[in-house]
């Protein structure tokens, strides 16, 4: 491929292909534009911080007993992830002789014969580059969400190790891989539409189903414990998110300045939809509601800011904003704790954002990278009429295979002896930072138990309502699992909860037994539905 315009890269004509060059007699760098090159480090580390910004996330909207336990499952779940991509995962996805159009071979295999030469996406970069600047860890981290409150952790990673194998690689292969049969169909997906966003919803909701849903009686006035920690979350995740479209140009062009913009609008417009939307029924303006609009904006936006325009992206962001706030309701229909609302958020606006691509893609926005101009034919703006059932079909299969197989793979691991998904019920009364990591996010909720396991006057404490005795560790709660902790006083738990310790006075050895409060001695905390 050659190109016209001043300063463009010379094409490449290195040796050696097979293997990625030979930078021993040759200088590999002369093919390409450093710029470019640092341009996609640059994003490639943005979308690194897309990692904490998840973390902090899910554990803001959980609980504070298990608002460590997800902090930890997210960071490590990239963890895996990256030894999963360097193993295999680059090659299974990407390699050049994946001719069957469903998934490569192991020609990459622990990286080899990856060096030099020209990505599969972009002539622009040097395919050791394009490995590095891939999206598996991001949406593995998403898919784990799922485990929250209930999962055990241990057997989360051996599924995301599988997941990523059998379920990412395949879809990023069929979408990007120029032998897949979906990029052979023509579809559109920008930035990851299928293999990112539908597949983390789909695959968090499958494993949610797998898992079973949560205590119902431990959800009654449930409500996100760190809404700061929420709001941190999504703003470290937008500035990731800038970096995870705009680098999807693969250089530093006007394509890459254009996704940028278009993510912003698409983002802030589902914010303040999503916000009206909520405002209509509690008559209060929520922060999580906002955070919920932007992060379901962005997703939209993954799949379609490299194909439409901006008055197009701001129509893409109120439609967003409609569908994944009503989305966040299909869960209750399926009775599927999807409880991070992984799917409203990631797989429907994924859906949304490639079904736009069908309709607003234009082609002048494609070739602003210099690459594609006058190669790819947009959506209907166009008149390419055959692009919706093209983005339809692509859809429906991200839809079912993620699914299904995810399903899947989660129950398969569930019958290994050992690798059982689910916490007891006892350590998800406790909280998963006691039982699967014996530590906390906040000191104050260790420190608070021991001090009601000591308080001379009542050596019980009380966790979501129910009675536990003041043993450290799992074995002193097994009573609970029989039902003989009594019923759940969630009012009086969330009022207690909500006392420091220095407040919950013990009393003298010759007082009185405690007799029953009256109905006005606890005031229960409002339910407060979120849609996060």
């Amino acid at each position: 491929m050659s190109y016209s315009w001043i300063g463009a890269p010379t094409p490449f004509n290195g040796t050696n292909t097979d293997t990625g060059g030979d930078s021993a007699t040759e200088n590999l760098n002369q093919w390409y534009q450093s710029g470019d090159q640092a341009f996609i480090i640059v994003a490639a580390c943005m979308v690194l911080v897309m990692i904490p910004g998840i973390s902090f996330l899910y554990s803001g909207l959980a609980r504070r007993k298990s608002a460590l336990s997800l902090i930890w499952v997210v960071m490590m779940s990239f963890s895996v992830v990256t030894f999963q991509w360097y193993f295999w995962g680059y090659s299974l996805a990407f390699s050049s002789n994946a001719t069957n159009g469903f998934i490569g071979d192991l020609k990459h295999f622990g990286l080899m014969n990856t060096l030099g030469q020209p990505s599969p996406g972009s002539p622009l970069i040097p395919e050791l580059l394009y490995s590095f600047y891939q999206f598996c860890g991001v949406t593995a981290a998403l898919v784990v969400g799922a485990t929250a409150e209930r999962g055990r952790v241990i057997p989360a990673m051996v599924f995301t190790f599988f997941w990523a194998t059998l379920v990412y690689c395949p879809v990023a292969c069929w979408a990007w891989n120029a032998h897949g049969w979906a990029f052979k169909y023509g579809v559109l997906d920008y930035a990851g539409g299928g293999p990112v966003e539908i597949v983390s919803g789909m695959s968090a909701l499958a494993y949610s189903w797998v898992l079973g849903r949560r205590n119902e009686k431990m959800m009654l006035n449930f409500r996100p414990h760190n809404i700061s920690l929420i709001t941190l979350g999504t703003i470290l995740l937008w500035f990731g998110w800038l970096g995870f479209n705009g680098g999807s140009a693969f250089g530093a062009n006007l394509r890459a300045t254009m996704a940028c913009w278009n993510s912003c609008l698409t983002a802030m417009f589902a914010a303040m939809t999503w916000c009206l939307l909520d405002f209509r029924l509690a008559k209060k303006w929520s922060l999580v509601g906002w955070c919920s609009g932007v992060i379901s904006g962005l997703v939209a936006a993954t799949p379609a800011s490299g194909f439409i325009t901006p008055w197009a992206s701001i129509i893409l962001g109120v439609a967003t904003g409609i569908a994944c706030n009503f989305g966040t309701k299909i869960k209750f229909l399926l009775r599927i704790d999807d409880s991070l609302d992984v799917f409203a958020e990631h797989g429907i606006g994924g859906i949304v954002g490639l079904l736009f691509n069908a309709l607003f893609a234009a082609d002048y926005i494609i070739g602003l990278d210099g690459v594609n101009t006058g190669a790819v034919t947009g959506g209907w703006l166009n008149h390419n009429w055959k692009q919706l059932y093209i983005q339809v079909a692509y859809i429906v299969a991200c839809c079912a295979y993620s699914f299904v197989m995810s399903a899947v793979i989660a129950k398969l691991i569930d019958l290994v002896p050992g690798l059982r998904l689910r916490a007891s019920s006892e350590a998800e009364l406790l909280g998963m930072d006691d039982d699967q990591h014996g530590e906390f996010a906040y000191d104050y909720v260790e420190v608070r138990r021991d001090y009601l396991a000591w308080t001379p006057a009542d050596r019980e404490q009380k966790e979501d309502g129910a009675r536990i005795v003041p043993q450290h560790g799992i074995e002193g709660h097994r009573h609970l699992a029989n039902g003989s902790a009594g019923s759940f006083a969630t009012a009086s738990h969330h009022a207690r909860d909500d006392l420091p310790p220095s407040a919950e006075k013990p009393r003298p050895e010759t007082e009185e037994p405690e007799r029953s409060p009256s109905p006005d001695s606890h005031r229960a905390v409002p339910a407060v539905e979120t849609q996060a």
